[in-house]
Parts: structure tokens; C-alpha cells; sequence
């Protein structure tokens, strides 16, 4: 079965409620990250130098804004064309740079859960479900393993 119209909706609907409060819902995400993964730090070149998370680092905040926003929108690709597409461009760009940071498949579970994590905090215990963790899930998953073919895809060219 495809990414339904109701799943794509439950993604619109709680990224509007991440844009409310983009900085915090930023710095919460990559708190997250580094408290599931402490070693993650140094994959992340505005992380590596710092003791603590910086709390107004421009780049922090925008590298969490293209995960929200990235996996908002396979979720409407999911349901419009039944697959996530993501400009070659773009692709060939998130391909190079994951390698390059040394991200493994692992990694990939780790920001799902703290996005995960960190939408169900900003959506609340009222609104928050299980067919809404499924939709980001499955819209996350997507958009994760287009980056990671486009990884192989990298190494596989470097080899």
C-alpha cells in the first residue's frame, strides 16, 4: 500500500507546528542526536570544535531545517508518485557529504529517532499517535535510502 493522503497530512500538519518554533525544535533535534550517539559530534563540522551544542549556530539550525523539511516532503512525493525524488543535483551533493562526514547505516536510525523524538515532543501527548510516527518513519526511511544509493553510488565511482 502507498503513502496515503491521510499521512501526508499528519507530516504537513506537525511540521507546521515545527516552524513555530524552528530554533528550539532545532537544537532539541540535535540533542537528541548526541544523546543516542555521543560520537556523532564530530560528524558534523559546526559540532566538532564546540564543548556544548551551540545554542544560536546558524548552521545547526539550518542542517536540522533541510532534515524536517526533506522528509515533509517525500512524504508528499510518497503519496503524489508512490517514490521519493530528489534533484540529482541535490542527491549527488547529500551522497558526497555523507560519505565524506564517514555516515554509516547506523547514523541514519539514529536521526530518525531523534526526529522521531523531537516531532513527538513539539505535537504533544493529545495529538501525537502511532499512524503519525509511522508517516514521518516512512517518509524519513524513503528519503534515507535515496541518500544512501547515492552514497554507493559515491564510493562505488571512488573505489
Amino acid at each position: 500500500m502507498g503513502f496515503t493522503e491521510k499521512q501526508e497530512g499528519l507530516v504537513k500538519e506537525s511540521w507546521e507546528v515545527l516552524k513555530q518554533d524552528i530554533p528550539h525544535f532545532s537544537l532539541r533535534f540535535f540533542s537528541l542526536i548526541l544523546e543516542i550517539a555521543p560520537g556523532a559530534k564530530n560528524m558534523f563540522s559546526f559540532l566538532r570544535e564546540s564543548e556544548e551544542i551551540p545554542q544560536n549556530n546558524p548552521k545547526l539550525k539550518a542542517h536540522a531545517v533541510k532534515v524536517f523539511k526533506m522528509t515533509c516532503e517525500s512524504a508528499i512525493q510518497l503519496r503524489e508518485k508512490g517514490e521519493v525524488v530528489v534533484a540529482d543535483t541535490t542527491l549527488k551533493y547529500l551522497g558526497t557529504v555523507h560519505v565524506k562526514s564517514g555516515v554509516k547505516d547506523p547514523h541514519f536510525e539514529v536521526v530518525k529517532e531523534a526526529l522521531i523524538r523531537t516531532i513527538e515532543e513539539a505535537i504533544g501527548e493529545e495529538k501525537w499517535n502511532e499512524e503519525m510516527k509511522n508517516a514521518w518513519g516512512e517518509a524519513y526511511d524513503q528519503l534515507a535510502e535515496a541518500i544512501k544509493a547515492e552514497m554507493k553510488n559515491h564510493h562505488d565511482k571512488t573505489a
